[in-house]
């Protein structure tokens, strides 16, 4: 069956069968409202006020004493020792103690993990290990999450070998 040319490939008029004429693209481009770009503001609309200029106060915003003990763990010994260094954090003994308890525990976790790490390959305890092995980053999270939760509550929680020296420091 040859198909016409003004008619679709189901026999219908290209167009459809209710199709209109209307205005070709060029009439319609002509007639369309004129065009806005996106940041470019309606004539309608009220123009924006600037806020005023930055001008500092010369006061650095410090952090509340809870938030900053809880703060001290929350990368380890990274964080103590940087709340160690930080100026209005290094005088006050409490975030002095979490800061040093922080740093000391964070290197003992550490520590314990490389041992585990390398105690896999010993030959008939390897699967002993292996097993601490596995729960032992669990153990380290929830760790971190109680000293923060009792640092955050302002609790002077002393872990055993680490915190005795933590309090020495502070």
């Amino acid at each position: 069956m040859p198909v016409a040319a003004d008619t679709s490939v189901w026999g219908t008029p290209a167009g459809g069968p209710s199709a209109a004429p209307g205005p070709s693209p060029e009439q319609a481009r002509e007639n369309a409202p004129p065009r806005q770009d996106f940041g470019q503001q309606a004539n309608n609309e009220i123009p924006r006020q600037t806020p005023p200029p930055y001008t500092p106060s010369g006061q650095a915003t410090v952090l509340d004493e809870n938030v900053a003990c809880a703060l001290c763990y929350s990368l380890w010994f990274l964080t103590g020792i940087l709340f160690l260094i930080l100026e209005p954090y290094k005088n006050n003994r409490l975030i002095r103690f979490h800061a040093f308890q922080s740093i000391f525990s964070g290197l003992a976790v550490t520590c314990v993990f490389w041992v585990l790490s390398s105690m896999v390959f010993v030959p008939g305890l390897g699967l002993l290990f292996s097993a601490i092995f596995m729960i032992y980053p669990l153990a380290g999270t929830v760790l971190w999450a109680v000293l923060m939760y009792k640092a955050y509550m302002k609790e002077r929680w002393v872990l055993p070998f680490v915190g005795p020296l933590a309090e020495k420091q502070a």
